[in-house]
Protein backbone atom coordinates (compact mmCIF):
# COMPACT_ATOMS: atom_id res chain seq x y z
CA UNK A 1 0.00 0.00 0.00
CA UNK A 2 2.88 2.33 1.04
CA UNK A 3 4.53 1.60 -2.34
CA UNK A 4 1.75 2.37 -4.42
CA UNK A 5 0.86 5.68 -2.84
CA UNK A 6 4.64 6.32 -3.32
CA UNK A 7 4.28 6.04 -6.95
CA UNK A 8 1.08 7.44 -7.67
CA UNK A 9 3.31 10.92 -5.42
CA UNK A 10 5.71 10.34 -8.11
CA UNK A 11 3.80 10.09 -11.45
CA UNK A 12 1.75 13.62 -9.62
CA UNK A 13 4.78 15.51 -9.26
CA UNK A 14 5.68 15.04 -12.91
CA UNK A 15 3.87 17.42 -14.63
CA UNK A 16 3.37 15.79 -18.76
CA UNK A 17 2.13 18.07 -22.17
CA UNK A 18 0.82 16.23 -24.78
CA UNK A 19 0.77 17.33 -28.28
CA UNK A 20 -0.29 16.25 -31.70
CA UNK A 21 2.02 16.15 -34.78
CA UNK A 22 1.33 16.62 -38.32
CA UNK A 23 0.98 13.09 -38.95
CA UNK A 24 -2.37 12.43 -36.16
CA UNK A 25 -0.01 10.95 -33.78
CA UNK A 26 0.68 12.37 -30.11
CA UNK A 27 4.37 13.47 -28.55
CA UNK A 28 5.44 14.18 -24.95
CA UNK A 29 6.80 17.06 -24.23
CA UNK A 30 9.43 16.13 -21.14
CA UNK A 31 9.95 19.48 -19.17
CA UNK A 32 13.38 20.31 -18.45
CA UNK A 33 15.94 18.79 -15.32
CA UNK A 34 15.88 21.41 -13.05
CA UNK A 35 19.76 22.50 -12.36
CA UNK A 36 19.07 22.88 -15.63
CA UNK A 37 16.48 25.63 -15.28
CA UNK A 38 18.46 27.36 -12.17
CA UNK A 39 21.63 28.07 -13.98
CA UNK A 40 19.43 29.16 -17.22
CA UNK A 41 17.61 31.76 -14.93
CA UNK A 42 20.95 32.72 -13.15
CA UNK A 43 22.17 33.59 -16.12
CA UNK A 44 19.16 35.30 -17.35
CA UNK A 45 19.75 37.40 -13.80
CA UNK A 46 22.80 38.53 -14.64
CA UNK A 47 22.67 39.92 -18.16
CA UNK A 48 19.39 41.64 -16.57
CA UNK A 49 21.81 42.97 -13.71
CA UNK A 50 24.44 43.94 -16.23
CA UNK A 51 22.34 45.35 -19.12
CA UNK A 52 20.53 47.48 -15.88
CA UNK A 53 23.93 48.79 -14.61
CA UNK A 54 25.30 50.06 -18.03
CA UNK A 55 21.75 51.35 -18.36
CA UNK A 56 22.03 53.48 -14.84
CA UNK A 57 26.14 54.07 -15.91
CA UNK A 58 24.79 56.07 -19.14
CA UNK A 59 22.09 57.86 -17.77
CA UNK A 60 24.44 59.07 -15.26
CA UNK A 61 27.08 60.11 -17.70
CA UNK A 62 23.95 61.66 -19.53
CA UNK A 63 23.21 63.86 -16.89
CA UNK A 64 26.69 64.68 -15.62
CA UNK A 65 27.21 65.73 -20.02
CA UNK A 66 23.68 68.06 -19.51
CA UNK A 67 24.68 69.47 -16.07
CA UNK A 68 28.20 71.02 -17.83
CA UNK A 69 28.62 70.55 -21.36
CA UNK A 70 32.27 72.14 -20.69
CA UNK A 71 33.23 68.52 -19.78
CA UNK A 72 32.39 66.78 -22.96
CA UNK A 73 34.16 70.04 -24.51
CA UNK A 74 37.44 69.20 -22.14
CA UNK A 75 37.26 65.42 -23.49
CA UNK A 76 37.22 66.25 -27.03
CA UNK A 77 40.14 68.63 -26.53
CA UNK A 78 42.27 66.09 -24.85
CA UNK A 79 41.57 63.82 -27.79
CA UNK A 80 42.61 66.65 -30.30
CA UNK A 81 45.64 66.94 -28.98
CA UNK A 82 46.55 63.53 -28.70
CA UNK A 83 45.38 63.13 -32.32
CA UNK A 84 48.05 65.90 -33.41
CA UNK A 85 51.03 64.66 -31.10
CA UNK A 86 50.56 61.26 -32.52
CA UNK A 87 51.29 62.20 -36.09
CA UNK A 88 54.83 61.90 -35.78
CA UNK A 89 54.44 58.04 -35.39
CA UNK A 90 51.91 57.84 -38.26
CA UNK A 91 53.80 60.17 -40.24
CA UNK A 92 57.20 59.05 -41.55
CA UNK A 93 59.28 62.06 -41.85
CA UNK A 94 57.81 63.15 -38.48
CA UNK A 95 58.72 59.44 -37.47
CA UNK A 96 62.23 59.37 -38.62
CA UNK A 97 63.10 63.36 -36.77
CA UNK A 98 62.34 62.26 -33.67
CA UNK A 99 62.15 58.20 -33.57
CA UNK A 100 60.57 56.43 -30.69
CA UNK A 101 60.82 59.77 -28.77
CA UNK A 102 57.60 61.03 -30.03
CA UNK A 103 56.38 58.71 -26.81
CA UNK A 104 57.02 61.36 -24.51
CA UNK A 105 54.61 63.82 -26.74
CA UNK A 106 52.04 61.67 -26.29
CA UNK A 107 52.52 60.64 -22.39
CA UNK A 108 52.92 64.37 -21.93
CA UNK A 109 49.48 65.49 -23.53
CA UNK A 110 48.16 62.60 -21.59
CA UNK A 111 49.75 63.68 -17.73
CA UNK A 112 49.52 67.75 -18.34
CA UNK A 113 46.29 68.47 -20.19
CA UNK A 114 43.69 69.80 -17.40
CA UNK A 115 40.32 70.84 -17.25
CA UNK A 116 41.59 74.82 -16.76
CA UNK A 117 44.12 76.80 -18.69
CA UNK A 118 45.95 77.43 -15.66
CA UNK A 119 46.51 74.03 -14.55
CA UNK A 120 47.64 73.09 -17.98
CA UNK A 121 49.80 75.60 -18.00
CA UNK A 122 51.30 74.99 -14.91
CA UNK A 123 52.02 71.13 -15.11
CA UNK A 124 53.54 72.01 -18.70
CA UNK A 125 55.78 74.83 -17.52
CA UNK A 126 56.39 72.26 -14.21
CA UNK A 127 57.46 69.15 -16.67
CA UNK A 128 59.53 71.36 -18.61
CA UNK A 129 61.31 73.04 -16.24
CA UNK A 130 61.90 69.95 -14.58
CA UNK A 131 63.08 67.88 -17.13
CA UNK A 132 65.53 70.56 -18.12
CA UNK A 133 66.91 70.54 -14.50
CA UNK A 134 67.33 67.29 -14.62
CA UNK A 135 68.62 66.64 -17.41
CA UNK A 136 71.59 69.25 -16.98
CA UNK A 137 72.75 68.50 -13.38
CA UNK A 138 72.44 64.56 -14.43
CA UNK A 139 74.74 64.97 -17.83
CA UNK A 140 77.03 67.22 -15.71
CA UNK A 141 77.11 64.29 -12.64
CA UNK A 142 77.52 61.77 -15.14
CA UNK A 143 80.43 63.68 -16.84
CA UNK A 144 82.16 64.37 -13.75
CA UNK A 145 81.59 60.25 -13.18
CA UNK A 146 83.67 59.26 -15.87
CA UNK A 147 86.25 61.43 -15.17
CA UNK A 148 86.57 59.88 -11.63
CA UNK A 149 87.68 56.76 -13.12
CA UNK A 150 85.95 52.99 -12.98
CA UNK A 151 86.13 52.74 -9.30
CA UNK A 152 84.89 55.91 -8.12
CA UNK A 153 82.17 55.81 -10.94
CA UNK A 154 79.30 54.02 -9.17
CA UNK A 155 79.75 56.10 -6.09
CA UNK A 156 79.44 59.36 -7.38
CA UNK A 157 76.60 58.53 -9.39
CA UNK A 158 75.14 56.85 -6.37
CA UNK A 159 75.91 60.21 -3.96
CA UNK A 160 74.23 62.21 -6.58
CA UNK A 161 71.24 60.18 -6.90
CA UNK A 162 70.75 60.40 -2.59
CA UNK A 163 71.79 63.73 -2.23
CA UNK A 164 69.54 65.53 -5.40
CA UNK A 165 66.75 63.07 -4.57
CA UNK A 166 66.34 63.67 -1.26
CA UNK A 167 66.87 67.39 -1.59
CA UNK A 168 63.89 67.64 -3.80
CA UNK A 169 61.89 65.45 -1.91
CA UNK A 170 62.10 67.83 1.07
CA UNK A 171 61.53 70.91 -1.05
CA UNK A 172 58.07 69.16 -1.50
CA UNK A 173 57.41 69.78 1.81
CA UNK A 174 57.96 73.68 2.13
CA UNK A 175 54.53 74.78 1.43
CA UNK A 176 55.30 77.49 -1.53
CA UNK A 177 57.13 74.74 -3.42
CA UNK A 178 54.27 72.42 -2.22
CA UNK A 179 51.70 74.68 -3.27
CA UNK A 180 52.99 75.73 -7.24
CA UNK A 181 56.26 73.68 -8.44
CA UNK A 182 55.15 70.11 -6.68
CA UNK A 183 54.89 68.41 -9.72
CA UNK A 184 58.00 70.05 -11.26
CA UNK A 185 60.28 68.51 -8.29
CA UNK A 186 58.55 65.46 -8.96
CA UNK A 187 59.47 65.27 -12.00
CA UNK A 188 62.98 66.35 -11.36
CA UNK A 189 63.20 63.49 -9.45
CA UNK A 190 62.19 60.81 -12.27
CA UNK A 191 64.45 62.50 -14.64
CA UNK A 192 67.21 62.46 -12.69
CA UNK A 193 67.30 58.74 -11.44
CA UNK A 194 66.72 58.02 -14.83
CA UNK A 195 69.76 59.46 -16.69
CA UNK A 196 71.47 58.35 -13.63
CA UNK A 197 71.64 55.10 -13.51
CA UNK A 198 71.63 54.62 -17.26
CA UNK A 199 74.92 53.93 -18.82
CA UNK A 200 75.07 55.65 -22.03
CA UNK A 201 78.20 57.83 -22.77
CA UNK A 202 77.98 61.85 -22.45
CA UNK A 203 77.66 62.51 -26.12
CA UNK A 204 74.72 60.31 -26.47
CA UNK A 205 73.00 61.55 -23.10
CA UNK A 206 73.21 65.23 -25.08
CA UNK A 207 71.32 63.49 -27.66
CA UNK A 208 68.69 62.13 -25.95
CA UNK A 209 68.01 64.48 -23.68
CA UNK A 210 67.72 67.36 -26.36
CA UNK A 211 65.48 65.24 -28.41
CA UNK A 212 63.74 64.15 -24.99
CA UNK A 213 63.68 67.59 -24.05
CA UNK A 214 61.93 68.77 -27.13
CA UNK A 215 59.33 66.05 -27.80
CA UNK A 216 57.65 67.08 -24.25
CA UNK A 217 58.21 70.95 -25.41
CA UNK A 218 55.75 69.68 -28.19
CA UNK A 219 53.53 68.17 -26.00
CA UNK A 220 53.43 70.85 -23.51
CA UNK A 221 53.06 73.25 -26.45
CA UNK A 222 50.12 71.57 -28.14
CA UNK A 223 47.87 70.98 -24.74
CA UNK A 224 48.38 75.16 -24.03
CA UNK A 225 47.49 75.78 -27.30
CA UNK A 226 44.23 73.81 -27.62
CA UNK A 227 43.59 74.75 -23.58
CA UNK A 228 43.79 78.47 -24.73
CA UNK A 229 42.34 78.65 -28.42
CA UNK A 230 39.69 76.37 -28.18
CA UNK A 231 36.79 76.95 -25.67
CA UNK A 232 39.07 77.72 -22.81
CA UNK A 233 38.03 78.17 -18.98
CA UNK A 234 39.90 80.08 -17.60
CA UNK A 235 40.59 79.06 -13.46
CA UNK A 236 40.88 82.76 -12.78
CA UNK A 237 37.03 83.35 -13.93
CA UNK A 238 35.94 80.09 -12.04
CA UNK A 239 37.30 81.42 -9.18
CA UNK A 240 35.66 84.74 -9.23
CA UNK A 241 32.27 83.32 -10.21
CA UNK A 242 32.77 80.94 -7.43
CA UNK A 243 32.75 83.76 -5.16
CA UNK A 244 29.96 85.69 -6.54
CA UNK A 245 27.66 82.32 -6.41
CA UNK A 246 29.12 81.75 -2.36
CA UNK A 247 27.89 85.54 -1.65
CA UNK A 248 24.54 84.64 -3.24
CA UNK A 249 24.25 81.23 -1.00
CA UNK A 250 25.35 82.95 2.29
CA UNK A 251 22.22 85.91 1.64
CA UNK A 252 19.32 83.18 0.99
CA UNK A 253 20.67 80.89 4.26
CA UNK A 254 20.83 84.25 6.33
CA UNK A 255 17.16 85.33 4.84
CA UNK A 256 16.05 81.34 5.13
CA UNK A 257 17.34 80.88 9.05
CA UNK A 258 15.72 84.08 10.42
CA UNK A 259 12.23 83.76 8.35
CA UNK A 260 12.16 80.00 9.53
CA UNK A 261 13.37 80.74 13.27
CA UNK A 262 10.47 83.49 13.27
CA UNK A 263 7.91 82.51 11.31
CA UNK A 264 8.12 78.99 10.39
CA UNK A 265 7.56 79.70 7.00
CA UNK A 266 9.00 76.53 5.11
CA UNK A 267 11.41 77.93 3.29
CA UNK A 268 12.82 74.98 0.97
CA UNK A 269 15.92 73.12 2.61
CA UNK A 270 18.54 73.73 -0.08
CA UNK A 271 18.14 77.44 0.65
CA UNK A 272 18.94 76.82 4.22
CA UNK A 273 21.36 74.54 4.07
CA UNK A 274 23.78 76.83 1.34
CA UNK A 275 26.24 78.21 3.79
CA UNK A 276 27.25 74.51 3.25
CA UNK A 277 28.84 74.89 0.20
CA UNK A 278 30.66 78.15 1.18
CA UNK A 279 32.22 75.75 4.71
CA UNK A 280 33.32 73.19 1.87
CA UNK A 281 34.61 75.39 -0.89
CA UNK A 282 38.13 76.67 0.85
CA UNK A 283 40.58 73.77 -1.08
CA UNK A 284 38.30 74.63 -4.12
CA UNK A 285 39.22 78.32 -3.50
CA UNK A 286 42.74 77.81 -3.20
CA UNK A 287 43.45 74.96 -6.06
CA UNK A 288 41.68 77.59 -8.43
CA UNK A 289 43.54 81.02 -6.80
CA UNK A 290 47.10 78.77 -7.04
CA UNK A 291 45.84 77.73 -11.37
CA UNK A 292 44.76 81.68 -11.71
CA UNK A 293 48.44 82.65 -10.94
CA UNK A 294 50.41 80.68 -13.59
CA UNK A 295 47.46 82.52 -16.51
CA UNK A 296 48.32 85.30 -18.74
CA UNK A 297 45.27 88.60 -18.76
CA UNK A 298 42.39 87.65 -19.95
CA UNK A 299 38.35 89.31 -20.29
CA UNK A 300 38.53 91.34 -17.45
CA UNK A 301 41.27 89.94 -15.27
CA UNK A 302 44.79 91.96 -16.12
CA UNK A 303 48.16 90.96 -15.31
CA UNK A 304 49.19 90.22 -11.84
CA UNK A 305 45.21 90.30 -10.81
CA UNK A 306 45.15 90.06 -7.12
CA UNK A 307 43.97 87.13 -6.96
CA UNK A 308 44.98 85.99 -3.07
CA UNK A 309 42.83 88.81 -2.00
CA UNK A 310 40.08 86.20 -3.46
CA UNK A 311 41.45 83.47 -0.46
CA UNK A 312 41.43 85.68 2.33
CA UNK A 313 37.53 86.99 1.10
CA UNK A 314 36.22 83.81 1.12
CA UNK A 315 38.08 83.14 3.97
CA UNK A 316 35.97 85.95 5.53
CA UNK A 317 32.64 84.49 3.87
CA UNK A 318 33.63 81.34 5.68
CA UNK A 319 33.58 82.89 9.41
CA UNK A 320 30.44 84.38 8.53
CA UNK A 321 29.08 80.83 7.29
CA UNK A 322 30.16 79.41 10.79
CA UNK A 323 27.88 81.84 12.37
CA UNK A 324 24.99 81.15 10.34
CA UNK A 325 25.59 77.50 10.48
CA UNK A 326 25.34 77.74 14.86
CA UNK A 327 22.33 80.28 13.76
CA UNK A 328 20.50 77.51 12.12
CA UNK A 329 21.49 75.10 14.91
CA UNK A 330 18.73 77.49 16.93
CA UNK A 331 16.00 76.44 14.60
CA UNK A 332 15.77 72.81 15.95
CA UNK A 333 16.96 73.24 19.26
CA UNK A 334 15.20 71.35 22.20
CA UNK A 335 15.09 74.87 24.27
CA UNK A 336 12.68 77.01 22.07
CA UNK A 337 11.99 80.60 23.29
CA UNK A 338 8.43 81.40 24.06
CA UNK A 339 6.00 82.65 22.16
CA UNK A 340 5.73 86.03 23.89
CA UNK A 341 9.14 87.08 23.61
CA UNK A 342 9.66 85.83 20.20
CA UNK A 343 7.03 87.94 19.18
CA UNK A 344 9.02 90.91 21.38
CA UNK A 345 11.88 90.48 19.16
CA UNK A 346 10.09 89.31 15.64
CA UNK A 347 10.30 92.44 14.16
CA UNK A 348 13.45 93.90 15.15
CA UNK A 349 15.32 90.84 14.22
CA UNK A 350 13.98 90.22 10.81
CA UNK A 351 14.81 93.78 10.07
CA UNK A 352 18.57 93.20 10.66
CA UNK A 353 18.42 90.07 8.66
CA UNK A 354 17.12 91.60 5.60
CA UNK A 355 19.26 94.56 6.19
CA UNK A 356 22.38 92.38 6.42
CA UNK A 357 21.03 90.06 3.15
CA UNK A 358 20.89 92.82 1.23
CA UNK A 359 24.26 93.78 2.35
CA UNK A 360 25.71 90.88 1.03
CA UNK A 361 23.85 90.72 -2.16
CA UNK A 362 25.20 94.39 -2.83
CA UNK A 363 28.84 92.77 -2.49
CA UNK A 364 27.75 90.13 -5.00
CA UNK A 365 26.50 92.55 -7.46
CA UNK A 366 30.08 94.30 -7.01
CA UNK A 367 31.99 91.22 -7.98
CA UNK A 368 29.45 90.14 -10.74
CA UNK A 369 29.76 93.84 -12.52
CA UNK A 370 33.44 94.64 -11.22
CA UNK A 371 32.02 97.95 -10.38
CA UNK A 372 32.64 99.68 -7.10
CA UNK A 373 29.03 100.43 -5.58
CA UNK A 374 27.57 103.43 -3.66
CA UNK A 375 25.16 101.83 -1.82
CA UNK A 376 27.85 99.87 0.33
CA UNK A 377 28.08 102.21 2.96
CA UNK A 378 24.82 103.51 2.99
CA UNK A 379 23.51 99.74 3.59
CA UNK A 380 26.85 98.80 6.61
CA UNK A 381 25.51 102.33 8.35
CA UNK A 382 21.90 100.85 8.36
CA UNK A 383 23.45 97.40 9.28
CA UNK A 384 24.72 98.65 12.35
CA UNK A 385 21.52 101.35 13.44
CA UNK A 386 20.05 97.75 13.68
CA UNK A 387 22.61 95.87 15.58
CA UNK A 388 22.04 98.71 18.25
CA UNK A 389 18.51 98.22 17.42
CA UNK A 390 19.07 94.77 18.75
CA UNK A 391 21.58 95.60 21.83
CA UNK A 392 18.65 97.78 22.79
CA UNK A 393 15.91 95.40 22.78
CA UNK A 394 18.32 92.88 24.26
CA UNK A 395 19.24 95.21 27.08
CA UNK A 396 15.88 95.21 28.32
CA UNK A 397 15.72 91.27 28.85
CA UNK A 398 16.94 91.79 32.31
CA UNK A 399 13.93 93.67 33.78
CA UNK A 400 11.82 90.60 32.51
CA UNK A 401 13.62 88.28 34.23
CA UNK A 402 14.04 89.64 37.88
CA UNK A 403 11.26 90.13 40.28
CA UNK A 404 8.75 92.94 39.55
CA UNK A 405 8.00 95.95 41.14
CA UNK A 406 4.60 96.03 39.77
CA UNK A 407 1.94 92.63 38.58
CA UNK A 408 4.28 92.37 35.53
CA UNK A 409 4.81 88.68 34.41
CA UNK A 410 8.02 87.09 35.49
CA UNK A 411 9.91 85.06 32.44
CA UNK A 412 12.00 82.29 33.48
CA UNK A 413 15.39 82.73 32.82
CA UNK A 414 15.48 80.05 30.61
CA UNK A 415 13.26 80.90 28.37
CA UNK A 416 15.07 84.24 28.28
CA UNK A 417 18.84 82.31 27.08
CA UNK A 418 17.45 80.56 23.65
CA UNK A 419 16.76 84.47 22.10
CA UNK A 420 19.32 86.14 23.30
CA UNK A 421 21.41 83.46 21.79
CA UNK A 422 20.13 84.11 18.07
CA UNK A 423 20.48 88.09 19.08
CA UNK A 424 24.11 87.36 19.87
CA UNK A 425 24.78 85.14 16.62
CA UNK A 426 22.81 87.82 14.66
CA UNK A 427 24.87 90.74 16.26
CA UNK A 428 28.38 88.24 14.94
CA UNK A 429 27.05 87.64 11.39
CA UNK A 430 26.30 92.03 11.32
CA UNK A 431 29.87 91.75 12.37
CA UNK A 432 31.61 89.20 9.92
CA UNK A 433 29.56 90.76 6.85
CA UNK A 434 31.08 93.88 7.70
CA UNK A 435 34.40 91.80 7.35
CA UNK A 436 33.46 90.71 4.40
CA UNK A 437 32.65 93.99 2.89
CA UNK A 438 36.06 95.07 3.56
CA UNK A 439 37.73 92.22 1.70
CA UNK A 440 35.50 92.98 -0.78
CA UNK A 441 36.48 96.97 -0.94
CA UNK A 442 39.86 95.86 -0.67
CA UNK A 443 40.04 93.75 -3.86
CA UNK A 444 37.88 96.47 -5.72
CA UNK A 445 41.17 98.62 -4.92
CA UNK A 446 43.71 96.07 -5.71
CA UNK A 447 41.77 94.76 -8.87
CA UNK A 448 41.10 98.80 -9.97
CA UNK A 449 37.38 97.92 -10.10
CA UNK A 450 35.51 101.06 -11.72
CA UNK A 451 32.92 103.42 -9.94
CA UNK A 452 29.64 102.41 -10.70
CA UNK A 453 27.14 104.84 -12.47
CA UNK A 454 23.82 105.30 -10.80
CA UNK A 455 21.38 105.43 -13.25
CA UNK A 456 18.90 108.89 -12.30
CA UNK A 457 15.19 107.84 -14.21
CA UNK A 458 13.53 110.49 -15.84
CA UNK A 459 11.20 112.90 -14.46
Amino acid sequence: MTRKMAQQKEVTNKVEWKIKVADGSSKDLVPESEPAGRAWFGIQGLITGLVLKVGKFLKKSRDIAEDDPRKVIHCLKVGMALTVVSLFYYMRPLYEGVGRNAMWAVMTTVVVFENSVGATLCKSLNRACGTLLAGSLAVGVHWIANQSGEKLEPYVNGASVFLLASAATFSRFIPTVRARFDYGAMIFILTFSLISISGYRVEKLLRMAHLRLSTIALGGFMCILISILVCPIWAGKELHLLITRNMDKLAYSLDGCIAEYFNNSGIPMEKLQGYKCVLNSKATEESMANFARWEPAHGHFKFKHPWRQYLNLGASMRRCAYCIEALNGCINSENQVAESLKQHFNGVCLRLGSVSSTVIRELAITMKTMKKSPKIKYLVKEMKNSVQELHNEVGYLPNLSSPPSSTEAIIPLVEVIPIATVASLLTEVAARIEDIAVATEELAKLAKFKPAVEKIPPH
